[in-house]
């Protein structure tokens, strides 16, 4: 073997160590008990369908190549001068038992966990991507949203049943915004609907990083990070969730029962830090513009643009959930990115939280009382999904730091340009400019800083990254 490929075949099997490092390191297995997996195929064997029939409806579903637990599909129409929208959500609780295996093993794990060299599921495999999943052709069970907006994209009705549906195509990103460009009917309803609701996103000083996606690529001996800014079709399906999930909230506030996914605003202090990287890195921000105005405009296919929505997570802190009771204060239940209360309810298949919402949502919906399972299960599930979401948030954090020593490594000694992101006792913490990596760095500067600092440690065995000013 050349040296050269033995090199990077090196670099390569020690980047697969330290990712799986990192998932032993958090306890993660992909494995499931026994008595749930037990579970799972006796329900993939007779799956339990609701009466109620929407599979004349024409759903499509819209994710990222090869996935296989598709939780919505959706189905738009033109309305007056106005919009329907029907929006199907995996029907998880019909294959949860309340009190059963997987609804135990759900509840300890909390959400799916993602890493670059795959994920950790929350249900079972054998019907979050098979028997449960909404997968082309094939009559399933699913929570389906009914929603009139009017003229503006405003919501001016909504209902909710359990129903059979029959997603007719699994498409792409791609292959949907093929679809949009080529004419298609239903799918440039989409991007009509899609692009109001954003308007109105903006009109209530909502916020979206709309990050774009990265990807580890081998370019000779090195790795590299490539980019793939969002398609516009990503953020028009984008937008119908976050419309249902701001409906979800709605029915629980009327009922003053549920749970919200909620945030606060980001202190003055927070915005004026962030105010002085973007100065710092380079980008014009025009003082009295909202924050969320100039991230939505920002060109996404530039390399400081990237460093300037990393920087600007900062600003989306303090996210929790908040269980509803008669005595909750609505001035706390806004989520502060949307500009509007919110509930996660699209997502049943990756988030526990979702499952309990929709249950909440569809007895609501209907005037009828809400499950004992679902309203009982709300105890300890804020709880839950803060601990899963910081384990999630730290497989992540691990994970991206060990792909990102795998892609500087072979640059000890190089120069790049970095903003102070924070200082601290024991040292700063910068942002890279290109490529956009956050690490420790030896220098004095003041946070908010353009410095240039030089790669003097890239360690996978002990997943070190530093740099000292130059």
């Amino acid at each position: 073997m050349p040296a050269r490929h033995q090199r990077l075949t090196e670099t390569t099997d020690e980047l697969d160590a330290a990712l799986a490092a990192i998932r032993e390191e958090l306890g993660l297995t992909a494995g499931f008990p026994p008595a749930a997996e037990a579970e799972a195929e006796a329900f993939s064997a007779d799956p339990q369908l609701p009466e109620a029939d929407q599979t004349g409806v024409e759903f499509v579903t819209i994710d990222p190549p090869g996935s296989t637990d598709l939780d919505q599909a959706l189905h738009l129409e033109r309305d007056g001068d106005g919009f329907t929208v029907r929006y199907a959500i995996a029907d998880v609780p019909a294959f949860v038992a309340p009190g059963g295996a997987i609804d135990a093993e759900a509840r300890r794990r909390g959400q799916t966990m993602y890493a670059p060299d795959g994920r950790v599921p929350l249900h079972p495999p054998v019907v979050s991507e098979g028997a449960g999943s909404l997968l082309a052709g094939q009559e399933r069970g699913a929570y389906v949203w009914t929603m009139r907006l009017d003229a503006s994209g405003d919501v001016v009705e909504t209902a909710l049943e359990r129903a059979r549906v029959r997603s007719r195509e699994q498409l792409t990103y791609e292959q949907a915004q093929q679809r949009v460009e080529g004419g298609d009917a239903m799918l440039g309803l989409l991007e009509t609907v899609g692009e109001l609701r954003i308007a109105l996103e903006a009109a209530r000083d909502g916020a979206s990083l709309d990050m774009p996606e990265e990807q580890i690529a081998r370019a000779g001996d090195a790795f590299v990070i490539e980019r793939r800014v969002l398609l516009p079709v990503e953020r028009w399906n984008a937008q119908i969730s976050l419309m249902t999930g701001m409906e979800a909230a709605n029915l629980q506030l009327r009922a003053e029962r549920g749970i919200l996914r909620t945030m606060p605003r980001p202190p003055k202090g927070d915005v004026d830090r962030f105010r002085k990287e973007v100065r710092a890195i380079g980008e014009e921000w025009a003082e009295g513009e909202h924050y969320g105005a100039f991230l939505r405009r920002l060109d996404r296919a530039k390399p400081t643009t990237l460093a300037i929505l990393q920087a600007a997570r900062r600003l989306f802190r303090g996210a929790s959930y908040t269980v509803l009771d008669d005595g909750s204060d609505a001035a706390q239940l806004e989520q502060a990115a949307i500009g509007a209360p919110y509930a996660h309810t699209t997502a049943p298949l990756r988030r526990l939280v979702d499952r309990y919402v929709l249950a909440h949502c569809e007895a609501i919906a209907n005037d009828r009382e809400i499950p004992q399972w679902a309203a009982e299960g709300l105890a300890g599930l804020p709880e839950i999904m803060q601990t899963s979401g910081q384990l999630a948030n730290k497989l992540e954090r691990e994970s991206i730091d060990a792909v990102e020593i795998a892609v500087l490594r072979g640059r000890i000694g190089d120069e790049f340009d970095a903003v102070v992101v924070e200082s601290r006792k024991e040292g700063a913490t910068i942002q890279l400019i290109d490529p956009p990596t956050e690490a420790a760095c030896e220098t004095d500067a003041e946070p908010g800083s353009r410095i240039r600092v030089r790669l003097t440690e890239a360690d996978l065995g002990t997943r070190r990254l530093r740099f000292v000013q130059a």
